[in-house]
């Protein structure tokens, strides 16, 4: 005891461990509320680097045509919608433009490129010299469901495309020809910038 010098303040050793927990809990709270500061303080500078919202999606796309092999189709996005692109075979685009007027649901091209009431033949769906492609935005027409290939049910249809949600039919001139849906499906601007790359848009 002579050790201690009298009057001293004997500190318990659960208070020295109480102080410690307090002194470490103090200064993990201040790193803590640095830590906050300095992301609020740069957080316009990450923020600016995030793409806008309010910028709408590019206005044209150039598709190269090269890979699509006859039959096969790709679907690429133009101004957040799916246009579907399609190489026809010479037996599929026989088929299309022998389809008389008569048996069509909707008899209207709905191509942005020719006026409101031009007729829905094939001719009017595709480009002149390029029969073989056709370019269609890939939403049915009823309630904008994603369309399918009737090759994933029938791999030896030539049909087209249908809806799997309601049953709509479209054929492969993208024209209504069964189910729900009433009118064909939209021909988007587009045009031909080389022999095998297309300008949507």
């Amino acid at each position: 005891m002579g050790s201690l010098r009298q009057g001293a303040p004997v500190v318990a050793e659960s208070d020295a461990t109480e102080q410690t927990s307090r002194r470490d809990f103090i200064v993990c709270a201040a790193f803590g509320f640095v830590g906050v500061g300095a992301t609020i303080g740069l957080w316009p500078f990450f923020d600016q680097m995030n793409p806008n919202n309010a910028t709408p999606p590019p206005e044209t796309r150039e598709v190269d045509l090269r890979l699509i092999q006859p039959g096969q189709a790709i679907t690429v996005a133009w101004r957040g919608k799916p246009v579907v692109i399609r190489h026809r075979t010479s037996e599929e685009v026989r088929a299309a433009r022998a389809t008389p007027l008569s048996e069509l649901i909707d008899r209207f091209a709905r191509n942005e490129a020719l006026p409101d009431r031009t007729p829905a033949t094939d001719a009017n769906r595709t480009k002149d010299g390029h029969e073989n492609w056709i370019v269609v935005v890939g939403l049915c027409t009823h309630l904008n469901c994603l369309l399918a290939s009737t090759e994933i049910i029938a791999p030896d249809s030539t049909s087209g495309w249908f809806c799997p949600c309601h049953a709509a039919r479209f054929d492969l001139s993208g024209r209504v020809r069964g189910g729900p849906a009433r009118t064909n499906l939209a021909v988007p601007p587009y045009r031909f910038v080389g022999p095998l790359t297309i300008r949507i848009g």
